[in-house]
């Protein structure tokens, strides 16, 4: 099954309650962990992965913690997964090793299929910012 991690899953929280509370200076771990019943530590260690890669801002000593690193408008969904996660791919030899380990590269029958499907995968993933993911949605019951 395709499906985020629990620590994209954090650390997209966590984005968007630094983007909720920007007029804050600086957010720090424990009020993001403490809101989302998220271990601290693991939190930690997502939110400097994030930083890293220059999503989110880092600020240390006492009064230190975390603000966003750029507008959410300027962050993909893809940036994200790949900050915490690494590259994506839905199937083993599209990983960075390439055919390496799997018995079945030179005969197998989906390969060529499932690129495609990662390749669409990856545009969409690309092209959508956080700022369209955060957008409300229409409930079920407003629809027509």
């Amino acid at each position: 099954m395709l499906k985020f991690s629990k620590k994209t899953d954090y650390g997209l929280m966590a984005i968007r309650y630094l983007a909720e509370h920007e007029g804050d200076k600086i957010v720090t771990t424990k009020a993001i962990a403490d809101q989302y019943h998220i271990p601290a530590e693991l939190l930690a260690k997502i939110l400097q992965r994030l930083a890293k890669q220059g999503l989110v801002q880092s600020q240390n000593g006492s009064h230190g913690g975390y603000r966003l690193g750029k507008a959410l408008s300027k962050i993909t969904v893809a940036e994200v997964i790949e900050a915490i996660e690494g590259p994506l791919a839905i199937a083993a030899c599209y990983r960075e090793h390439g055919h390496n380990g799997c018995d079945q590269y030179h005969q197998c029958t989906v390969r060529q299929p499932l690129g495609q499907v990662q390749a669409d995968i990856l545009a969409l993933l690309n092209r959508t910012t956080l700022d369209e993911m955060y957008e409300p949605t229409v409930t079920e019951g407003a629809r027509a």
